[in-house]
């Protein structure tokens, strides 16, 4: 049996905290013909029920839930990472954790393309940030055109639980700016689990690291924010101390 914990809602204004709750799959989450279904959930009458484990986010009428396990589902618009894994005539196939095919089409390249030697452009084994562009019944269409999309040069990519991805991103990117900041990186985070970290230097790079694996472990806790605040606070102040008697 699982038991419920409660989680509240990391609230940047100060403003009252709405409670997140654990549910399970066919449990109700409210009761109300004035609440609508969002994302993994379904209306059974008057009631509002999970399709997924996960965290219920309730954003003034609209429910939905937040995922914590099972396999990463490609949707529309998503940013992932991908891997080069074969070069076709007019494109190349994708790994991006998904259940299915994913194809970035050469006229969707994010560079110049020589038609004769698709390789020139991206390789075999080379990391790409592309967008989901469609979802068929046969694959997936990617797309490498537009800001912080194409090849991956430099930098660290490390990997997660996709369903861990809205709370290392947080509320309107309240986390994953935190962690930006403070570990002076630059950082682009897939939807599929796969993030990039390019630093000023690799240590920066294992810092980043280091708080994101932090963010991920502690998912379920109340005032994740805040904690995570508390704790690069720590991390710098150790540091800092480790670097003055290095110098002693």
């Amino acid at each position: 049996m699982i038991t419920k914990t409660e989680e509240k809602q990391e609230n940047e204004t100060g403003n009252e905290k709405e409670k997140r709750e654990i549910v399970i799959p066919g449990e109700t989450i409210v009761s109300g013909e004035e609440y609508l279904p969002g994302e993994w959930t379904k209306r059974e009458g008057k009631n509002i029920v999970a399709l997924r484990f996960g965290l219920a986010d309730k954003s003034g009428r609209l429910i939905r839930i937040i995922p914590l396990s099972g396999t990463y589902m490609p949707r529309k618009g998503n940013v992932v990472i991908g891997k080069v894994l074969d070069i076709t005539f007019n494109g190349w196939i994708l790994d991006i954790g998904a259940p299915y095919p994913s194809f970035l089409p050469a006229i969707e390249a994010s560079r110049f393309v020589n038609k004769n030697d698709l390789s020139e452009c991206y390789d075999i084994g080379d990391m790409i940030a592309v967008k989901v562009f469609s979802i068929k019944r046969k694959g997936i269409d990617l797309t490498a055109k537009g800001r912080n999309l194409g090849k991956i040069e430099g930098g660290m990519i490390i990997q997660i639980n996709s369903n861990k991805v809205p709370r290392v991103i947080g509320k309107e990117g309240s986390m994953i700016n935190l962690i930006k900041n403070e570990s002076n990186c630059d950082i682009t985070v897939g939807q599929n689990g796969l993030i990039w970290l390019r630093g000023r230097n690799v240590k920066d790079e294992l810092f980043a690291e280091k708080a994101i694996l932090f963010v991920t472990e502690k998912s379920f806790i109340e005032g994740l924010t805040e904690k995570t605040k508390e704790w690069l606070e720590r991390e710098k102040k150790s540091e800092k101390k480790e670097i003055k008697e290095e110098k002693k």
